[in-house]
């Protein structure tokens, strides 16, 4: 797919898709199958924008429906965030150490979530749009977190994640020395029946493989970066724990206790397909301080 030429006009999207829909006899039947080959539009939102009246064909061009306005769905509690890229169907923020990254639906736990903070980011600017995240990160791992801003980049990012075509690279500290002849751990990941929040490898569980590049080693630990085909939860904390070097702070996995009080894990890039235009995007998150530090730390007990 590719979509050159668009502008966005309040809440329609306006293309221009050419003879084989200006060119046909039967432009509304012509522009449909246009719009489910090209834009590879959902047939469901395709049925649902022409139940809507959200397609019209103006001279030589297209127009849908797509940025109507829809409720903020999500309780907007102000938090500063970091936005590390937005556009009119992305958004990709910055989630710190410390904070979940939705509400569990519990009325105990007010703690303000990374959702909220989009929801009041949305509020202040205007952005009618329901707050639906595209992946998840554990709430002491900080990164990148990808945000989709109307229905059909949600369908589309969704997809993408489904296919595995949205790139996520890690770095951490882990414990100890790693060989370098660690390249990929390959081992199934499951629930740990004596620990309700931990998991573990298990020949019973669920398909998981991360790759191992390092970057750098030091008397006490080593400086990785991850690469995941699978995304399952605590992928990483598990893989090298099971591999023998938990994450440094990470205490739930066998981790050695440091000020840095956390794992160390941080979401470095984040790439994906543009749900409509289909360019590579690659949005980079520099390193947080405390994981800065704690690099430092490490480097200096040479």
């Amino acid at each position: 797919m590719t979509i050159k030429s668009w502008k966005r006009r309040g809440e329609w999207l306006e293309l221009m898709p050419g003879k084989a829909v200006t060119g046909s006899s039967d432009r509304q039947t012509a522009a449909e199958q246009w719009l489910l080959s090209e834009l590879q539009l959902p047939e469901k939102m395709l049925r649902q924008l022409k139940t809507n009246q959200g397609i019209q064909l103006a001279g030589d061009r297209l127009r849908l429906a797509l940025f109507a306005s829809q409720p903020i769905d999500v309780e907007p509690r102000w938090a500063d965030i970091d936005v590390l890229y937005e556009d009119d169907f992305c958004l990709v923020v910055h989630k710190p150490a410390g904070m979940k990254l939705h509400p569990d639906g519990s009325r105990a736990n007010q703690a303000i979530t990374l959702d909220h903070a989009v929801a009041s980011y949305y509020e202040m600017n205007g952005i009618q749009a329901n707050v639906r995240h595209v992946h998840r990160l554990d709430e002491d791992t900080t990164g990148p977190v990808l945000y989709a801003k109307n229905a059909f980049a949600l369908a589309k990012l969704d997809e993408a994640m489904r296919r595995k075509d949205i790139g996520r690279h890690y770095v951490a500290i882990a414990g100890g020395q790693i060989s370098t002849e660690l390249i990929t751990i390959d081992a199934p990941i499951g629930k740990d029946r004596h620990h309700k929040q931990r998991r573990r490898a298990s020949e019973g569980g669920q398909d998981a493989v991360t790759h191992v590049e390092i970057l750098e080693v030091w008397d006490r630990a080593t400086l990785v970066r991850l690469t995941l085909d699978t995304g399952r939860t605590h992928q990483i904390r598990v893989h090298l724990s099971y591999a023998g070097h938990p994450l440094v702070g990470d205490e739930l996995y066998g981790g050695r206790r440091d000020s840095i009080g956390r794992q160390a894990l941080h979401g470095e890039t984040l790439s994906f397909s543009h749900p409509l235009t289909g360019a590579r995007i690659e949005v980079a998150d520099p390193w947080p301080q405390d994981f800065e530090q704690l690099a430092q730390r490490e480097g200096k007990d040479q």
